[in-house]
């Protein structure tokens, strides 16, 4: 009985983000651009995973899973570079596990771009997170010629944004790491309300 309902509260629970997030489709999200991601979050770093672990929220209905990052470089805030814990929805303890469709997938040994806020999860409030879910991930992938920032995004379909575009941003084939961490920095050090276009 208590398993089941844990189950229940954690598909609740994953209803309940999902019409917030995205009212059209659960496991849609509108595509963010590249200036929307740094404005929306407080921190951009690159880092790895060194450790994850998932455990019941506070009140034993979600599966939420920490995940502890050595950051590389910060591109935008402030965190603590020997202790930074992020936290995630979903996650595997014993023979269960909890998969949020779109949502960010952070393993052990890899390394990523991750653009990072502080906010409620289920059960757990003012943790420090990816908004975003898989749009606020970049897998940093050793490609012929170089290191490239991949997104997460690529796996799930998105709907439009407001100029029409639905790709997840860099495509499929992702863009140049440099590149992408120059562009980052250069977001986050214009000042707040000015603009500029940006895929």
């Amino acid at each position: 009985m208590q398993r089941l309902r844990r189950l229940l509260g954690g598909i609740l629970a994953i209803l309940a983000l999902a019409g917030m997030v995205a009212p059209a489709n659960a496991s849609t999200f509108i595509r963010a651009g590249l200036e929307d991601l740094v404005a929306g979050n407080e921190a951009v770093v690159v880092g790895e995973v060194v450790d994850t672990k998932s455990y019941w929220n506070s009140d034993g209905s979600f599966i939420l899973t920490d995940v502890r990052i050595a950051p590389r470089e910060v591109l935008k805030g402030k965190v603590d570079k020997r202790n930074l814990t992020v936290t995630v929805m979903g996650g595997t303890i014993g023979d269960l596990t909890t998969v949020i469709v779109g949502g960010a997938q952070l393993i052990r040994g890899n390394s990523y771009v991750l653009f990072l806020n502080h906010d409620d999860l289920p059960g757990a409030p003012g943790v420090r997170t990816v908004r975003h879910h898989s749009q606020g991930v970049f897998d940093v992938v050793l490609a012929k010629d170089g290191l490239r920032a991949v997104s997460q995004a690529n796996r799930h379909p998105l709907l439009p944004d407001s100029k029409g575009i639905s790709e997840a941003l860099g495509g499929a084939q992702g863009v140049p790491l440099d590149s992408f961490r120059n562009e980052i920095r250069g977001l986050a050090a214009r000042p707040q309300g000015s603009s500029r276009e940006v895929k």
